[in-house]
């Protein structure tokens, strides 16, 4: 998020190497929580564990904490309020569905994951980590393309109800599908307000005015304000489908240039994940 990205200079190899390594991280990070859930754990404590996980690892400044959220939580049913997003005591289950998900920072870069996963066999779960595999290609390929973020934004709407889902990621505030990341310089002391770290806040309002001079946002959601091309940058990028009270999605950084994007990583869960078999969704 830092306001070199918002102006459209690029970032260095070493620069995107740096964001790549503690995206992995991230991913680790949730990937090992995930493996030690049992029932009767609380989102709060897989929150606390993931948090503990990348402190252990160098973290010292987050984005924002980690969440993560249990059952029906996963498709944002009844979630109004933006208090309602933070981990609470809800206890996960066998066969309940969960995403993972955390924003850290380390040495000013910033990686912003999510990891939707279920305790146990789940075919309809698959089958949603699946069917987000088509959204993943749709979105690089229309801002290589040079479509508008807000035509973007339609068109993955347009995929999740052909697929027979609901978009989920309009629940967030704003209803944004992804944000600008890029380095954190700032002199404030390390703080975290609401979930979020203080240096990041002030380098996305920071953005926040750079952008809005040049008719743009550095937050993508379906408005006029994101009826513009993809700045040159950094973006993490997070659709959510539900079907009905099971929801999943990914998270991971976009690498936009002057003529051309992609992702930054191709080795990261849900892209290694195993093509199930067709599974019909329930009537």
């Amino acid at each position: 998020m830092s306001h070199k990205n918002v102006t459209g200079d690029t970032t260095t190899p070493d620069e995107l190497d740096a964001f790549r390594e503690l995206q992995r991280l991230a991913y680790r990070a949730a990937e090992d929580v995930a493996a030690s859930l049992e029932p009767g754990v609380t989102e709060r404590e897989a929150a606390r564990r993931i948090r503990e996980h990348l402190e252990s690892h160098g973290v010292r400044d987050w984005f924002h904490t980690p969440f993560a959220w249990f059952g029906d939580r996963t498709a944002f049913r009844n979630l109004r309020v933006p208090l309602q997003f933070f981990p609470t005591r809800r206890r996960l289950e066998k066969g309940m569905p969960f995403i993972l998900d955390c924003a850290p920072v380390r040495n000013g870069y910033v990686a912003d994951i999510g990891y939707s996963g279920v305790l146990g066999r789940s075919p309809l779960h698959d089958r949603l980590v699946d069917d987000l595999g088509a959204h993943r290609d749709l979105i690089v390929e229309r801002v290589r393309a040079g479509d508008t973020l807000q035509d973007v934004y339609r068109a993955v709407d347009d995929l999740i109800r052909a697929q027979g889902y609901d978009n989920r990621h309009r629940v967030y505030p704003g209803r944004v599908i992804a944000h600008q990341v890029g380095r954190v310089r700032s002199r404030l002391p390390r703080a975290i307000v609401a979930g979020f770290g203080v240096r990041s806040l002030q380098t996305l309002f920071g953005d926040l005015l750079v952008e809005r001079l040049h008719h743009r946002s550095p937050l993508w959601a379906d408005g006029d304000i994101s009826a513009h091309p993809a700045t040159p940058g950094l973006w993490a990028v997070e659709p959510h489908i539900g079907f009905r009270d099971m929801g999943a999605k990914f998270e991971e950084i976009l690498v936009v240039t002057e003529d051309d994007a992609f992702w930054l990583d191709d080795d990261l869960p849900h892209v290694r994940h195993r093509t199930p078999a067709a599974v019909p969704l329930p009537a």
